[in-house]
């Protein structure tokens, strides 16, 4: 499917194997782990994304002849599963009002809630950011207008997208995350000695206790994981998302197996060892040249404190020693926040279809914005550092 407008060749593809991969990564040119070409076509080629899993691949690509100037991938969903930013009521009253709320179109990075680019754009083409924005939003009007869907989502997008497409009609929305910023440490006691002293003790104790139970930690990078380490990590991955949710998960171990070969210089694994040296917990990280991104854990019993060791102190110890400037260590956890984690504005558009519920979805998101912003005010006066 394509469409032509004065200038540009606009086309639709159901899977990133119809795109040239390097094409793709000159569009998306940052280090963002998650837009690059390895990791969305791990997710199509483990069928992680595709229509039988409700993420239907419509990426959107823009060519001046036969260069590719402009990317967004896009998915068609039947269902708000693995977004991280909740419509679910929208869908209920949808329903009340025997209105179709699916399918809907989102672009996203599938169950990734981390900020970063979602439309790319060719170096060479940057000035002409704002028009190729514009062909990207007349080609999700023609694409709501063929399978009637009820609105369009650009989920965890940057600030500089958002107002754009703020310019151009859409809706921006709020949600908060909690993020680790790296205050040019040395090494982790000059985090410590930044907090106030309860707070300190209190992270000491935690990490007194790891150590009594006598845990090791090693990191794996990219190639130097092997098989057997990601066999265990997915049966931890399983079990921890069957205690909290009920299902395996939403990956499959194909997925995590891939990860190996297309992202060899982003992905990361931290492995948890007993003192017979057994991998008893594994947690999956993946990195750029600023940010480390914390994304799943699990592990093969109850340890005291080991979910805060594995999945926050060592990320940070991970970032000072790398000189990574952020830590986003997941979607949610308030209880980040006496750890050193600031709340932290995320951003979100939206384009309505229009129905007799738009006025009140426009109406709640605005109500929602003002919440947002006032708990962050209030969470981050009360930040463990000293003043």
């Amino acid at each position: 499917m394509s469409t032509h407008n004065d200038a540009y060749n606009v086309q639709v593809v159901t899977s990133l194997c119809e795109v040239n991969k390097e094409q793709w990564q000159t569009v998306f040119s940052c280090d963002y782990p998650f837009s690059q070409f390895g990791f969305l076509s791990a997710l199509e080629k483990s069928q992680s994304t595709d229509a039988n899993s409700g993420w239907q691949p419509l990426h959107i690509l823009i060519y001046d002849k036969d260069i590719l100037i402009a990317a967004m991938p896009c998915y068609m969903k039947n269902h708000s599963y693995g977004e991280y930013i909740f419509d679910w009521s929208w869908a209920d009253a949808y329903q009340q009002q025997n209105l179709d709320y699916y399918p809907k179109l989102v672009t996203a990075i599938p169950f990734t809630p981390a900020t970063g680019p979602r439309i790319g754009i060719h170096p060479e083409y940057l000035s002409n950011t704002s028009n190729l924005v514009g062909c990207m939003l007349d080609a999700i009007k023609f694409l709501q207008n063929k399978y009637q869907t009820s609105n369009w989502q650009c989920l965890f997008s940057d600030e500089t997208l958002s107002k754009l497409l703020t310019q151009q009609g859409c809706i921006e929305r709020h949600e908060i995350q909690y993020h680790w910023r790296n205050n040019n440490y040395q090494q982790f006691d000059d985090f410590l000695a930044s907090l106030k002293s309860r707070k300190r003790k209190a992270i000491n104790k935690e990490r007194i206790a790891i150590a009594k139970q006598q845990l090791s930690f090693k990191w794996l990078v990219g190639s130097d994981i092997g098989d057997d380490d990601w066999r265990i990590f997915y049966q931890y991955y399983q079990s921890t998302y069957l205690k909290r949710s009920g299902h395996d998960g939403y990956l499959n171990e194909d997925f995590f197996n891939l990860l190996s070969a297309e992202m060899a210089d982003s992905v990361l694994l931290l492995q948890v060892s007993n003192d017979e040296l057994d991998v008893v917990a594994s947690a999956l990280f993946f990195q750029s040249k600023t940010h480390l991104y914390g994304r799943y854990w699990g592990a093969n019993d109850e340890y005291d404190f080991l979910h805060f060791e594995a999945c926050y102190y060592q990320g940070i110890e991970y970032c000072i020693k790398h000189n990574l400037q952020c830590f986003d260590a997941g979607a949610q956890g308030e209880h980040k926040l006496k750890r050193g984690f600031v709340a932290t504005k995320t951003y979100s558009s939206y384009l309505l279809a229009n129905s007799p519920l738009k006025p009140a979805i426009e109406d709640f998101i605005e109500r929602e914005k003002n919440h947002q912003q006032d708990y962050i005010e209030k969470a981050n006066k009360h930040l463990p550092f000293k003043n």
